[in-house]
């Protein structure tokens, strides 16, 4: 196990995808991913490109990120390969 390790953009788009299984903001999304403003803009954009995340108004000027279906069964699929390769949160090559 290596210290400092990078995550992978796999890794990073998994974290943001489960906090957004339930509805998040920009910011929450951030911090809770562990993530540079920088790398929000990115891959929140990917994200939305690929339908993966859908953006909702919940109020003025609060805007919220929504994981639609996809999204859900692209995080499955994420943690099913963890789950074969034997890897989990505790466990990184």
């Amino acid at each position: 196990m290596r210290v400092n390790r990078r995550r992978s953009d796999i890794e990073i788009i998994a974290d943001m995808l489960k906090v957004g299984e339930n509805g998040a903001g920009k910011t929450e999304i951030m911090y809770s991913a562990n993530m540079s403003y920088s790398q929000i803009q990115k891959y929140l954009g990917y994200l939305m490109a690929q339908g993966f995340i859908d953006q909702t108004k919940m109020g003025n000027p609060s805007v919220t990120y929504q994981v639609t279906d996809n999204g859900l069964k692209l995080l499955q699929l994420i943690n099913r390969i963890k789950e074969m390769l034997g890897l989990d949160d505790d466990y990184q090559l």
